[in-house]
């Protein structure tokens, strides 16, 4: 156990990040499941639209990089095109 107050505290600080980083991160992996196993052309696009909407927001709090944000848009852009034709 850390014995200095301030490391006490980055403990107790980091373990709440880290719980709220998981729940954010598991929002975005639900959200990117729901666009990979979608069957008709109204669900892809809604989904698509809301799983974007995720990234974005996980991006300006800094959880999720911003080119990792891209290149997952971009694949579940490509995704949903092929499911289309």
């Amino acid at each position: 156990m850390a014995h200095h107050k301030s490391t006490i505290k980055r403990i107790k600080t980091s373990r709440k990040a880290n719980l709220r980083n998981r729940h954010y991160r598991s929002l975005m992996r639900n959200a990117m499941r729901k666009v990979r196993e979608g069957k008709n052309t109204e669900s892809l696009n809604e989904n698509l639209r809301t799983a974007c909407s995720i990234l974005d927001r996980l991006v300006s709090k800094g959880i999720v990089h911003r080119n990792t944000a891209a290149r997952r848009k971009s694949n579940m852009h490509r995704m949903v095109t092929r499911a289309k034709v």
